[in-house]
């Protein structure tokens, strides 16, 4: 199993990366809510050890597994449709001994899996336009289990994430600029849509969230979420007032901010880390995209690129939505900041998913290793 591979090859700088970035999160959420934090620890070391127990198994067997991958995705996301807890009108969860499990945050990383294999099996037909369909069909399954939730942000991610496995794929770029021929009419479309009173397309609450972020003036009660961040993290200035502070000025502490754990930690850490710590995170994050791209880059073969590319698009597409929302830039989408935010399955899955990204630095040397032999 470990013939051909050399410690050299395995990717130190993406861990340590991943756990100063966890680090700084289990702090943040120590100074929010003091009572997750426990969860948040017990969170992180379990996604440590599979992260590292991935790396090391056999990442063509995995593979080969693919429609097992693509059965569990499913059969959860239907699971939770049916049975699934209901909380603040989205029906997206599993309530297990006091701890919340999220089967749409184990899609993003089940459906990179199953996509990097399909995508090497068809890749030289992934221009056809029969391959083309059918990837679309297996991708639509989940994206609507998901979206019906509803869950629209997350929708909207996995399938960013979908374009670019295509992408890196090696799908002619004649579908690309079709694609986009289609895509931004219909983004008019849509937005023109949801905007009229009676649409029946998008929830009530994601038409609000949308209309708070065009007229904040005009709808004050949905936009103050967003608006305190925004003076939260300006408050915070160069160094912030410090984690676990009594300022009575704060924010935070005064509760203007609704669950600062999750989707406005960011806010946290801008308001107590003050703009070095918010610039730490973002660098932070940063890097650990590069890094998954440089591992896709070294890959010598499709399926790893994919994985590496896809998680790498995941982590940077997700950091980008949580801090624009943060910052009031984008509408309010409920993501979490990966490895920062409260949440457990979001921080297993995301571990589990560099698990996959540091097996495919792990063979990239064994594949050296073969091609000096020979």
């Amino acid at each position: 199993m470990f013939k051909n591979l050399h410690i050299r090859d395995y990717d130190f700088k993406l861990i340590c990366l991943v756990l100063a970035i966890n680090v700084i999160g289990i702090l943040a959420i120590g100074s929010a809510n003091p009572d997750v934090q426990s969860k948040q620890i017990l969170g992180s070391i379990m996604g440590f050890f599979l992260m590292v127990v991935i790396s090391l198994f056999d990442l063509s067997l995995i593979l080969k597994f693919y429609w097992l991958w693509y059965a569990v995705d499913f059969g959860l996301l239907l699971a939770v449709r049916l049975a699934g807890n209901t909380s603040h009108n989205a029906q997206r969860w599993f309530e297990i001994a006091g701890i919340r499990f999220q089967p749409s945050e184990t899609a993003k990383i089940l459906l990179i899996i199953f996509f990097a294999q399909f995508i090497m099996k068809y890749k030289d037909k992934i221009n056809s336009l029969k391959v083309l369909i059918c990837y679309w069909i297996l991708a639509a399954v989940p994206l609507y289990l998901i979206y019906d939730q509803p869950d629209l942000s997350t929708t909207i991610v996995i399938t960013i994430v979908l374009c670019t496995l295509l992408l890196v794929g090696g799908i002619s770029w004649k579908y690309i600029v079709a694609a986009f021929a289609v895509f931004v009419p219909a983004v008019i479309v849509f937005l023109s849509i949801i905007l009229k009173e009676g649409q029946t397309l998008i929830d009530d609450y994601q038409r609000s969230r949308i209309l708070s972020f065009i007229y904040p003036e005009k709808y004050v009660d949905n936009a103050y979420q967003q608006t305190n961040s925004v003076i939260a993290i300006g408050s915070g200035q160069l160094w912030g007032k410090g984690l676990n502070n009594n300022v009575i000025t704060s924010l935070k502490n005064g509760n203007y901010i609704i669950e600062p754990e999750t989707d406005f930690i960011f806010a946290v850490i801008g308001e107590e880390m003050g703009f070095m710590g918010s610039v730490t995170v973002i660098l932070l994050e940063f890097l650990l995209c590069l890094e998954c791209f440089f591992i896709a880059r070294r890959s010598k073969d499709v399926a790893g690129r994919v994985i590496g590319t896809g998680m790498g698009t995941l982590l940077g597409i997700q950091t980008f939505f949580n801090v624009g929302v943060a910052t009031f830039i984008l509408p309010n989408t409920g993501l979490t900041l990966p490895f920062v935010s409260y949440g457990m399955t979001s921080l297993v899955s995301l571990y589990i998913g560099l698990g996959f990204v540091l097996n495919v630095r792990f063979r990239s040397g064994e594949k050296r290793e073969k091609r000096e032999v020979f």
